[in-house]
């Protein structure tokens, strides 16, 4: 913001004027947590499709599609991806 617009000025019902410093709204999730939080959905969907195998995987997301609109829902987060998939390959000679 440029100067002099961090201050509003109120005239109170006595006719005095008020400077007052304006109030800024902060959103109460960071950035940072909303990464986290992404990074996190990745790696449990790779450790999903380590554990199950990919077509086991495909196959349960499959039918979530054919659920309610809930269940779609989970289906469009859950569907494979590059980074969750390339996570669980990394992931597979590990659990085995």
């Amino acid at each position: 913001m440029k100067r002099g617009q961090n201050y509003v000025a109120r005239m109170r019902s006595d006719g005095l004027i008020v400077v007052e410093p304006r109030k800024v709204v902060q959103s109460r999730i960071s950035l940072r947590s909303l990464i986290l939080f992404a990074l996190a959905v990745l790696m449990f969907k790779g450790l999903l499709m380590a554990s199950l195998g990919f077509d086991s995987y495909n196959y349960r997301v499959a039918e979530l599609r054919k659920g309610s609109t809930l269940e779609q829902g989970g289906a469009l987060i859950m569907q494979s991806d590059p980074v969750s998939t390339s996570i669980a390959e990394k992931l597979i000679p590990i659990l085995r």
